[in-house]
C-alpha cells in the first residue's frame, strides 16, 4: 500500500501532535515517521508525518482542519515521482548527472523535458529518449524570450524546474510565475561570491574551500531560501580553472541531495530560509 505524506506548519501552541496523531489514528492509518520543529524565534510549529493505509485525502484534511489551528498550512500527497522540466544552457555536467540518475530511476522525478538556450547538449539529452527543446535568446527581446519559455514550459505542467546551470537570469516576472517551483544549482558556497565567475572571485580571494549551493530561485540574484550545501578543500596550488573543475563534481551531488529532499517532501520554505527534515 503506498505510503502518504502529510505536511504542516502553523503558530506554535500545546497539543498540536497529539491532535494530528489522533486524527491519524481516527481514520485508522499507521504513522510510519514522524519529524517536529519549532521555530523559536518566531514561534513557528513545523511538522511532516508518513503514513500508510486505505485513505480518504479530502475527509482527512477536513478533520485535520477542524482539529488545528484556522491559519494552518495542510499538503497532503502520496510518494511518487514528481514531474520537472530541466532548463541548461551549454555545461553538461550536472544535466548528464540528473539524466543517468532518471534513466536508472534514482532521480525521485520523471524529467518531462529538456530546454536549453543552445543546441550543444541535445545529443546528450536524445541519448535518453527525453524531448529537447532549444530555444535561442541572441536578438530576442528578454520578455518575448521569458514568454516563450513559460509557454513551453507549461505544456508539461511541471511541479518543478530545474535549472542545471542554466546561464540566464530570470525575471522577478518570471520567477513569480512558479514560486518556490524553481531550483537552481549555483556554484559557490552562498552568500559568497555571487554573481559570475565564482571560481576566479574564489581564486583571487585565496579561499580554502570550495563549494556549491542548490536554493530555490527568488527575485534577487542567489539570495533564495537554500536546500543544500556542500564543500571541498582546495590551496594555493589550485588555480581558477582547477577549481572550477573539482567544483562540478560538488555541483552535482550538491543538486542531486537538494533534489532528493525536495521531491520526497522534506522541506519547508518559511520566509527566506527552509526547515528541512532528512
Amino acid at each position: 500500500m503506498a505510503a502518504h505524506i502529510l505536511l504542516i506548519h502553523c503558530p506554535d501552541r500545546p497539543g498540536l501532535i497529539a491532535a494530528v496523531t489522533g486524527v491519524l489514528f481516527q481514520h485508522q492509518l499507521n504513522i510510519i515517521s514522524n519529524g517536529e520543529f519549532v521555530e523559536r524565534t518566531h514561534n513557528h510549529f513545523f511538522m511532516r508525518t508518513e503514513f500508510s493505509g486505505a485513505v480518504d485525502l479530502v475527509h482527512l484534511e477536513k478533520d485535520l482542519r477542524e482539529a488545528l489551528p484556522t491559519d494552518v498550512i495542510i499538503r497532503l500527497s502520496a510518494q511518487r515521482n514528481k514531474e520537472i522540466v530541466v532548463l541548461a544552457s551549454k555545461e553538461h555536467h550536472c544535466l548528464a548527472d540528473l539524466l543517468v540518475r532518471h534513466y536508472y530511476g534514482e532521480l525521485g522525478a520523471t524529467i518531462k523535458a529538456v530546454i536549453s538556450n543552445h543546441p550543444l547538449l541535445e545529443p546528450l539529452v536524445k541519448k535518453f529518449d527525453i524531448p529537447f527543446i532549444c530555444l535561442p535568446h541572441d536578438g530576442v527581446d528578454r520578455n518575448q524570450h521569458e514568454n516563450s519559455l513559460a509557454k513551453h514550459i507549461d505544456q508539461f505542467q511541471p511541479e518543478f524546474i530545474v535549472l542545471a546551470k542554466y546561464m540566464r537570469i530570470l525575471s522577478a516576472g518570471f520567477v513569480a510565475r512558479y514560486p518556490n517551483q524553481i531550483i537552481n544549482i549555483h556554484h559557490s558556497f552562498l552568500p559568497a561570491f555571487v554573481g559570475a565567475k565564482p571560481y576566479a572571485q574564489a581564486y583571487e580571494r585565496g579561499v580554502k574551500i570550495i563549494g556549491a549551493t542548490a536554493h530555490f530561485v527568488n527575485d534577487n540574484l542567489d539570495e533564495g531560501p537554500i536546500i543544500a550545501q556542500n564543500v571541498i578543500p582546495v590551496n594555493h596550488t589550485h588555480n581558477a580553472k582547477e577549481m572550477a573543475q573539482a567544483g562540478r563534481n560538488v555541483e552535482q551531488i550538491v543538486l542531486a541531495n537538494a533534489l532528493g529532499l525536495v521531491f520526497d517532501e522534506r522541506v519547508f520554505v518559511h520566509g527566506n530560509k527552509t526547515i528541512i527534515f532528512d
